[in-house]
């Protein structure tokens, strides 16, 4: 019955044509371009960057500060600080101080901070040199120079070797500028002597 069937031919294998990479004629087409350069992988870790154009003086660490920063101590305005408070080098406050800052650095108080003596002191400030911003209510003394910005508020004496005061600044008090101030101001007060009831005997008072 199914004598006149024919089965189909299977149809003939072709071989793909190998692919072969063309050769670069230098006689024709000149010298071979350079290959571009593939960027770098970075797969994990830290990667540094270099400088472009040369070596940089200024070197990052791997937070990303740079090593010759400048550095300051800041008291933000969020904090309050009530009894004396020393520093050595540099301070910026921008926060609440009650009581007395000295120290013989520099020192700044920023636009946002409220400094005032504490109670039964008239000395608030007492550094080496004192840029002033914000709000201060009491003495300052200052051994070099002191600047009142023009943001500046500030009630009470000052005495320093040198003043500046830009226009704007609020400046309720009085002022005794010079060295020969500073080292009056400065001075340590002699004690008091008191006699004793029961004779002329006398007693050094702290």
């Amino acid at each position: 019955m199914f004598d006149n069937f024919r089965k189909p031919s299977p149809k003939p294998s072709i071989d793909p044509m190998p692919v072969t990479k063309p050769t670069y004629n230098e006689d024709i087409w000149g010298p071979a371009p350079a290959e571009p350069e593939q960027e770098p992988s970075v797969t994990g870790g830290e990667f540094f960057p270099q400088p472009i154009g040369g070596s940089s003086d200024v070197s990052t660490t791997a937070t990303g500060e740079l090593n010759n920063a400048p550095t300051h101590n800041v008291l933000n305005r969020d904090v309050t600080v009530e009894g004396t408070l020393r520093f050595t080098d540099d301070l910026l406050v921008d926060g609440q101080v009650v009581g007395e800052i000295t120290s013989d650095g520099t020192l700044t108080v920023g636009e946002n901070a409220v400094i005032s003596a504490a109670e039964g002191s008239k000395v608030a400030i007492k550094t080496g040199s004192a840029i002033i911003q914000g709000k201060v209510t009491g003495d300052v003394v200052v051994s070099d120079r002191v600047e009142l910005a023009s943001t500046a508020q500030l009630v009470g004496d000052v005495t320093a070797a040198r003043i500046a005061i830009h226009e704007g600044a609020i400046f309720v008090g009085h002022c005794m500028v010079g060295a020969s101030a500073v080292v009056q101001a400065t001075a340590t007060p002699a004690p008091k002597r008191a006699k004793s009831k029961g004779g002329s005997a006398t007693n050094l008072l702290s």
